[in-house]
């Protein structure tokens, strides 16, 4: 399932290549005809991610909001102005003891988790896309525009230069100022949108009341926006928590590191485009783990391998039919 990072970089692509722009909209898989003829011809004047869902605002007030739920991605073609605040997957952003650029090629993720041409579950990139921080055009000469469609498309949006390809969402629907602002309330702090200080006081709060295991906990979209299977399994670790701990029996500090954790993580995972949460990675651990999930994570989806810190065996059991991954000695 695609996490909050992945949205706050849709949402940011969305920024750079559609706010400002007329769009034409069409549902070639045809599940949102009626939607997209609303659509079709309005500009793009405002976009929001909060959690794991996004907001983008057209002209007279209408909203389309979209879940990218379980196998939910928007695919991007044309001319691409890539964020700069988004990495390529180059050198080592995103640890704080380890930034800047190194030359050389883009490490590509072979589960496609930083490709900035396809963004939420991951998939390999369907079509020829150009990235670049200048436009300076549309696709190669002899390129098709717009590009064919590919695959069951929920929605297309298409720009001047720029094609948006929305496939498996969740849920993509169109929404007054009122029904975004009644989802918005319902949705716990996301620290990309909140104040953290305040955040962090609501989701503390929440915790610590609530009788329900911590490792369901953070994945209610109402307690706290963007956590998904990765982030959750990894957050625990790397507090050292036991999933299965009642909300109100885990202690404020580890609460409160919970949420500041949490807060670190999201922001690198906008900027490099992969859930990293490995710390103090000489250069080629950090490459090798920016090319493969397999060593970017202390417990996700290691299952039966032995603990990075304690040689344990990693234990994957079901939590409300979703896989955890914890080690029973160091969350103990």
């Amino acid at each position: 399932m695609p996490e909050g990072h992945s949205v706050h970089r849709i949402a940011r692509q969305f920024d750079r290549n559609v706010v400002g722009r007329a769009v034409t909209a069409s549902s070639p898989q045809g599940r949102f005809v009626e939607g997209a003829a609303m659509l079709s011809g309005r500009t793009a004047t405002a976009v929001r991610a909060v959690g794991k869902q996004m907001f983008l605002e057209f002209d007279d007030d209408l909203w389309l909001r979209v879940h990218l739920g379980m196998y939910g991605a928007w695919d991007f073609a044309g001319e691409i102005l890539v964020d700069p605040t988004i990495a390529s997957a180059n050198g080592r952003m995103g640890q704080t003891n380890q930034r800047g650029t190194d030359p050389g090629e883009p490490i590509l993720d072979a589960a496609g988790e930083n490709s900035l041409t396809s963004i939420g579950a991951p998939r390999r990139t369907r079509v020829h896309v150009r990235m670049s921080e200048q436009t300076t055009g549309l696709a190669d000469e002899g390129d098709a525009w717009p590009p064919p469609v590919v695959g069951q498309v929920r929605l297309r949006l298409i720009t001047d230069v720029t094609c948006a390809d929305l496939r498996g969402p969740t849920a993509c629907e169109l929404q007054t100022p009122d029904e975004v602002a009644a989802t918005i309330a319902k949705l716990g702090p996301d620290p990309l949108v909140d104040d953290a200080a305040e955040g962090e006081e609501r989701f503390t709060a929440v915790v610590r009341r609530k009788p329900t295991p911590i490792g369901l906990i953070l994945m209610d979209q109402a307690v706290v926006s963007g956590i998904g299977n990765v982030y959750r399994a990894e957050l625990l670790y790397r507090a050292r928590q036991n999933p299965h701990t009642p909300g109100r029996d885990v202690p404020e500090e580890v609460v409160r590191g919970i949420w500041r954790d949490w807060v670190r993580l999201l922001a690198i995972g906008v900027e490099t485009g992969q859930m990293m949460t490995m710390d103090d990675l000489d250069p080629d651990a950090y490459r090798k783990a920016m090319a493969s999930r397999d060593d970017r994570h202390w417990v996700y989806r290691r299952a039966g391998l032995p603990c990075r810190v304690c040689g344990t065996a990693i234990v994957v059991e079901e939590a409300a039919t979703r896989k955890l991954y914890w080690c029973p000695n160091c969350q103990a």
